[in-house]
């Protein structure tokens, strides 16, 4: 009894420290990025498993610097780059980022509004994400930050649907653990797409200016008074969102790498496609928690991609910015949430469709990027801005191997796409 008790209060303990990584790591596994991790194993089985091992030292070294500039500076990435640096870059990423943004946050509402209709077919998927993005509007502009904070976090535990599914069909758990330890490369134009998918889905740049905002939040909240120890737990969180990120990276390959390809299906380009495939061929269940898991990360990540896009406007043209202000207070913050809501949703209605959206997302993202990873380093190697928490040897060395892997990423993407 003692020890269940203990363990008990060291959970609830751990829960508690856990706070801005653990949202922006979980928001990272969106419906689009369910929809690239699915097409991976559909088309690849298990042979990309091991790009969850690969990616999660530079997530984490990426997003830790972020949140560091955050707490060090008390200013979001944006108003960082904007002090120091000069206003041509900061305008090429707003020119750049808030389309991106924009498209992927449409990309999302489309998936999110194409699984509530395969739950609910009597209800047409449109009137799905017209409802969804009223409910999200209505969530980010009338709640609390500590409210919405609080949902955000616990609509990360949506994300451990996706750790069961290999349980619940036949799964050979020898291929798992050689795709996962073993890399078998192929040189192909469609492997190397899967693979440049892969990374520009995991270290997408809006999570850069969100995780830095956050902190900001979080410590103007809790009154921190910057320590060691802040910085201890502040690495704490980070660690463990971008670990739950990748697990549950892993477990959407894996499922569809072994149930998908096994049986025959290599083409699955949305997340209803995936959803529906699994249903014949792993059950009821499977296709249960595949589709549950979707709309909860949709409800996750859209307000971090409309929250990182407000940041970075609000801190571009000086306005009052953060989710802990009324409307009235910031509202050209507020404002700038409803337009890229609006705009994303009205995606679903121009034609574009879905998949172009994500296309053109993974290339913008793949252009800036490479430049936001290499001000990043400059920014957390710069003692004028950072003072005495600038980068240790393991940040730089990771920082570089993650800038040097993106821009090879870039330059394969874009060639891909326009070849």
């Amino acid at each position: 009894m003692k020890k269940s008790l203990k363990l008990r209060a060291k959970i609830r303990k751990f829960w508690r420290t856990l706070g801005p990584g653990l949202v922006t790591g979980a928001s990272d596994d969106d419906p689009s990025g369910i929809a690239t991790y699915s097409q991976a194993g559909a088309q690849f089985g298990t042979s990309l498993l091991w790009t969850a091992l690969v990616t999660y030292p530079l997530m984490v070294s990426i997003q830790e610097m972020c949140a560091r500039i955050g707490l060090v500076t008390c200013h979001g990435l944006t108003g960082v780059i904007k002090r120091n640096y000069s206003k041509s870059i900061l305008y090429v990423i707003l020119i750049v980022s808030f389309p991106s943004i924009t498209l992927n946050i449409g990309a999302d509402i489309a998936g999110m509004g194409a699984v509530g209709n395969m739950l609910v077919p009597q209800v047409p998927s449109f009137v799905f994400s017209i409802v969804f993005t009223a409910l999200l509007m209505y969530g980010i502009i009338v709640w609390s930050y500590h409210k919405i904070s609080t949902i955000l976090k616990w609509l990360c535990v949506v994300l451990f649907s996706y750790i069961f599914i290999p349980f619940l069909t036949h799964t050979d758990w020898s291929a798992v653990l050689y795709g996962t330890f073993f890399p078998k490369f192929q040189t192909t134009a469609e492997y190397f797409m899967a693979l440049v998918g892969i990374l520009g889905t995991t270290i997408s740049p809006y999570l850069f200016f969100w995780q830095c905002s956050m902190e900001v939040e979080e410590t103007n909240q809790k009154h921190l008074v910057l320590d060691k120890k802040v910085i201890n737990l502040m690495q704490k969180d980070v660690e463990g969102g971008m670990f739950i990120t990748n697990v549950v990276f892993y477990f959407i390959i894996l499922t569809t790498g072994t149930v998908l390809f096994n049986a025959g299906i290599r083409d699955v380009q949305t997340v209803e496609q995936a959803a529906q495939a699994l249903q014949p061929l792993a059950g009821n269940m499977a296709y249960a928690l595949f589709a549950l898991g979707v709309l909860g990360t949709g409800f996750l990540a859209v307000p971090v991609l409309a929250g990182a896009l407000s940041y970075m406007m609000a801190e571009v043209f000086g306005w009052q910015e953060g989710l802990d202000k009324k409307f009235h207070e910031a509202k050209g913050f507020y404002i700038t949430i409803i337009i890229s809501l609006v705009l994303g949703l009205s995606i679903n209605f121009i034609g574009i469709s879905p998949i172009k959206a994500l296309i053109y997302t993974a290339v913008l993202y793949g252009i800036t990027a490479p430049v936001l990873i290499a001000l990043i380093l400059h920014i957390c190697n710069n003692k004028k801005i950072m003072g005495e928490y600038t980068n240790g040897i393991w940040s730089n060395l990771f920082g570089g191997l993650t800038f040097l892997l993106m821009s090879v990423a870039a330059v394969l993407l874009i060639y891909l796409q326009f070849r």
